[in-house]
């Protein structure tokens, strides 16, 4: 705005240097002309800082969590990168059959894990839906511009029924699952959404290019068995129709409703998670997904995730 006001019009007729070729504005302006120019700066810079100000104030900043799940260029290479993993995991489960599949049997634990005997059962791979298959950007973006507002399930049922185009899919899940389903295995979602919403739900998927999801058969959702939103008697009803050699997901809850124990303290939960048979199963059958924005890994105090001993500088008598 500045370069087309009188003044630096002025400025730059009068600006000369000894051989009479212009020099541009700011060759050598009087004192007076120099005064006159910064009172100008100074009002555009107050006002465009405030206009900036008034700008931020409406436009809520995006949680970091989600500028990294959403957003970043690190959170889809490691998307794909987990589905290259599942993909050929499968891959080869399919060429060589297993004995076993990777759902836990009933009466297992964590610490003594068996499986569900695959028998002669058609091969199937079992995944969450919510950031694991399909990314929530309408949903999250309501949240990123409500900061502060508290969980609503009767916000997300209507998600659910509304928002069936206001998602994608998960970076490398499509092209994972068309490989997956050309080898002759089945893709079913196992997920939290409600089987009363199940034609919206299954909008969702199929329009991200992510099905075919069928309720009943390829979709199994919350109302669909026992249990309300543990997905172990679920999982148990696809295991008498399928062997499952895969499942992916974003929560531990997406493998085993075991991890979901009342009273499973934040350091038990994560060495059970990190150790013993467990363990051996990351990228081995179970694959999991990051999600920093919600869920069940989100908790955990001071002394839960901060060992006393790996502290710097080291404790003196207190935190």
């Amino acid at each position: 705005m500045a370069a087309s006001s009188p003044l630096l019009r002025s400025s730059r007729a009068k600006s000369r240097d000894p051989a009479g070729r212009s020099r541009g504005p700011w060759f050598s302006p009087s004192l007076e002309i120099v005064s006159r120019l910064r009172s100008t700066r100074t009002v555009w810079g107050l006002g465009f800082a405030l206009f900036a100000s008034a700008t931020a104030a409406q436009t809520p900043a995006v949680p970091p969590t989600m500028q990294w799940l959403y957003g970043s260029g690190e959170a889809g290479a490691t998307s794909i990168q987990a589905y290259h993993a599942f993909r050929d995991y499968v891959l080869a489960a399919a060429r060589h059959r297993p004995r076993d599949s990777v759902v836990l049997a009933e009466g297992s634990t964590l610490a003594a894990p068996r499986f569900v005997r695959c028998g002669r059962r058609p091969l199937a791979v079992v995944l969450d839906v919510d950031e694991t298959a399909l990314q929530n950007l309408g949903y999250e973006y309501d949240d990123a511009t409500h900061p502060g507002r508290p969980y609503d399930q009767e916000r997300w049922n209507a998600w659910e029924r509304s928002g069936a185009n206001q998602v994608l899919p998960i970076p490398g899940a499509v092209t994972a699952l068309g490989a997956i389903r050309r080898a002759g295995v089945t893709v079913i979602f196992n997920s939290n959404r409600l089987a009363a919403n199940a034609a919206t739900n299954e909008a969702a998927l199929n329009g991200a290019g992510l099905g075919p999801a069928r309720h009943g058969s390829t979709l199994w959702l919350q109302g669909d068995a026992p249990g309300g939103s543990a997905k172990d008697p679920r999982r148990a009803a696809i295991s008498r129709r399928f062997c499952v050699v895969a499942m992916a997901g974003d929560q531990l809850g997406d493998f085993t409703d075991l991890f979901n124990a009342r009273g499973l303290s934040v350091p038990e939960r994560r060495r059970l998670a990190t150790s013993g048979a467990v363990a051996d199963l990351w990228g081995n059958g179970w694959f999991v997904l990051s999600n920093p924005v919600y869920g069940t890994g989100l908790r955990g105090t001071i002394d839960d995730i901060f060992p006393a001993d790996r502290r710097w500088p080291a404790d003196q008598g207190g935190h």
